[in-house]
């Protein structure tokens, strides 16, 4: 049998196979406790290697990620499923693609960009964990 340390705040339907898992029913985290989380700041962790390269490949900080996750609507919701960071800790997360204008200078023209956000909320309430954050 596997084990799941599950880290997430929703932990009803335990992953049986081992990453990318979908999970029904979704969005599993309101939006508007991402953004109240989030408000000052703080409460976002970059919490999967990859969401860390993700985030310097795009030349961005915490503050950048915190205000793409504050520009999320309902209506950018793709799906939710179960996450693993690498070191055997598993968070139930919600996926959105949000799309925005943006000037882009190798194009010399402004030109619409999805962003696609992953993330989870912990168990505590306290902290936003992304698990990706990429065009």
């Amino acid at each position: 049998m596997v084990k799941f340390h599950v880290i997430s705040e929703y932990s009803t339907t335990l992953p049986t196979k081992g990453g990318g898992e979908k999970i029904a029913g979704g969005p599993l985290y309101d939006l508007g406790r991402v953004r109240s989380i989030t408000e000052k700041g703080t409460g976002l962790v970059l919490w999967t290697k990859d969401c860390v390269k993700n985030v310097q490949d795009l030349a961005w900080g915490h503050d950048d990620v915190i205000g793409l996750l504050h520009k999320l609507s309902s209506r950018d919701y793709i799906d939710s499923e179960w996450c693993e960071n690498g070191k055997g800790a598993w968070a139930a997360c919600d996926a959105y693609c949000v799309n925005q204008r943006e000037w882009v200078p190798t194009a010399g023209k402004e030109m619409v960009i999805s962003y696609f956000v992953k993330f989870a909320i912990n168990k505590l309430g306290t902290m936003v964990l992304t698990v990706s954050c990429h065009t």
